[in-house]
């Protein structure tokens, strides 16, 4: 930055703050840093990274930099190094988006404690704000909200709604809330057509009747009942389990779902409307038994665990750079699965004892990867529901696969077209076969190369990209990474700071 536009972005910094009658120590609040880093950036003496000017457009909401019309966020990255070091799991995206959608049900306040700033949490943050819900900041990671007694279901933000398919779990906590609404159609990946039909069918048990139109859901709420009911999820999913548990939690009487996901965002879930005083039996199986409250008025702080995905994507970062890294806090319930094969392609790890996380609830381990010679597993690696190998967690096995000697078969049944995606990494030198739309044949070891790819539309094998390029001598650019940072709290300064050179930036 230079110093004419560092004075330029100072003025108005000033000027901003200003016009929000805020103090240097409320904005340092906000963007979760020092009051001295406020005064130099105001004085102009402060290096600006493209992040943190991204952060204070969205505080302020105006342009600090003008650049033009909006532009695309793209990554450069110096591959071939190897790193050293530990780095913390973050909280989970999936959770943390659960228990947005669950704050709905509870009329006091509740404050989500380091809660993961990505851009899933930002759009469904919009949506609440949008219907009336207090969303306040109150520093970088803990989210207080309070919904007033009505909410504004017309006034709903249908932009931010469409860009995330996490929309689809309002109708649970907004079961009864309206004789008649609409809910515009959930966007996210592009993975394929994932039917929202589980969700209608868990959701019909409680009377609701959703009917789809152009663009939008309608939906007609049920009548009030205080009657008992069981029933089946004909599809274990997560998200339709949290919607039923959901609309479940606010209606008098006892619900019994079978086959329900017992999957770590779920449990999340539990143990928040647990503490609301929701009784849950069977948190961790699959079959839950749970007894709502027709009015829940409680003020509760609750801190989300931590993300067995992220976990996974830092573990493959030490992996693919044959380096010896630490990642801490690893929610080892959710990562058992993952672990034992990696310990089968010959991954040599040293993990920790376990410790409780902060919601007092989840185990956690430390996982330390070492430099290893790997090979191809004798079978195939497929995931399941949980406890088996994490749906979401399988691209990774993709590049891990590829720096493995021998022919690696994966199979993702779950998504038409996930599988394709994969096929970029060859861009960077893989070795990748297509099969069919779910499965792939991975051969190597590879020698990875440096190359410019663009990102695909979907979360997990867009970072597998990212991931490889970590290996690849040279310097790679991977482009428009929108999707990465739906799902991720700044992947890259989190692993610069295990020793990779990742910088963002903009054409």
């Amino acid at each position: 930055m230079t110093q004419e536009t560092a004075e330029h972005v100072a003025a108005m910094l000033r000027d901003a703050r200003s016009e929000k009658g805020w103090t240097q120590g409320q904005l340092a609040s906000e963007l979760g840093t020092s009051q001295s880093a406020v005064a130099r950036m105001e004085q102009g003496k402060q290096n600006l990274s493209l992040k943190m000017i991204q952060r204070l457009e969205t505080i302020f909401g105006r342009s600090i930099v003008n650049v033009g019309k909006p532009q695309m966020t793209h990554l450069r990255v110096e591959g071939g190094h190897t790193l050293s070091g530990s780095v913390d799991v973050n909280s989970s995206k999936n959770a943390g988006v659960a228990l947005l959608c669950a704050s709905l049900i509870n009329r006091g306040t509740t404050i989500l404690r380091r809660l993961a700033r990505i851009e899933e949490v930002n759009r469904i943050v919009e949506v609440l704000t949008s219907i009336g819900v207090e969303c306040t900041w109150l520093n970088d990671t803990d989210l207080q909200l309070r919904r007033p007694a009505v909410l504004d279901l017309e006034a709903m933000d249908v932009d931010a709604a469409r860009r995330t398919r996490s929309v689809i779990m309002l109708l649970g906590p907004l079961l009864d809330e309206s004789a008649k609404y609409r809910l515009p159609y959930a966007g996210g990946c592009d993975l394929g057509t994932r039917t929202v039909e589980p969700h209608m069918q868990a959701l019909r048990q409680f009377g609701l009747s959703v009917e789809a139109t152009a663009g939008f859901y309608s939906v007609q709420a049920p009548p009030a009942d205080t009657r008992d009911r069981s029933f089946v999820l004909t599809e274990r999913g997560d998200t339709v389990t949290e919607n039923a548990i959901m609309a479940a939690a606010h209606r008098e009487g006892t619900t019994v779902i079978r086959n329900a996901s017992p999957n770590y965002m779920v449990q999340d879930l539990c143990f928040y409307l647990q503490m609301l005083g929701v009784e849950i039996e069977g948190v961790g199986t699959t079959t839950l038994k749970i007894t709502g409250r027709l009015s829940i008025d409680d003020d509760i702080e609750y801190f989300p665990s931590e993300d067995p995905i992220e976990a996974m994507s830092l573990i493959t970062a030490g992996i693919v750079t044959n380096s010896e890294v630490t990642i801490r806090r690893v929610p080892i319930e959710f990562m058992e699965i993952e672990l034992a094969t990696l310990g089968q392609m010959g991954q040599q790890l040293e993990i920790s004892g376990e410790y409780m996380a902060r919601n007092g609830r989840t185990r956690l381990v430390d996982v330390t990867t070492k430099p290893s010679e790997l090979h191809a597993p004798e079978d195939k690696i497929h995931p399941m529901p949980f406890p088996g190998l994490n749906i979401d967690n399988l691209p990774f096995f993709a590049v891990i696969a590829a720096n493995a000697q021998g022919q690696t078969m994966i199979h993702d049944w779950v998504y038409e077209n996930r599988a394709i995606y994969l096929t970029e990494l060859n861009r960077l030198g893989a070795q990748v076969q297509l099969l069919d739309p779910h499965r792939i044949y991975v051969n190597g070891p590879t020698k990875w190369r440096a190359a410019e790819v663009g990102c695909p539309p979907a979360l997990r094998p867009a970072a597998c990209l990212l991931l490889a390029m970590l290996a690849a001598r040279g310097v790679s650019e991977l482009r428009n990474i929108y999707v990465i940072e739906r799902g991720y709290e700044d992947l890259a300064e989190r692993l610069n700071a295990i020793g990779a050179k990742v910088e963002y930036f903009q054409d």
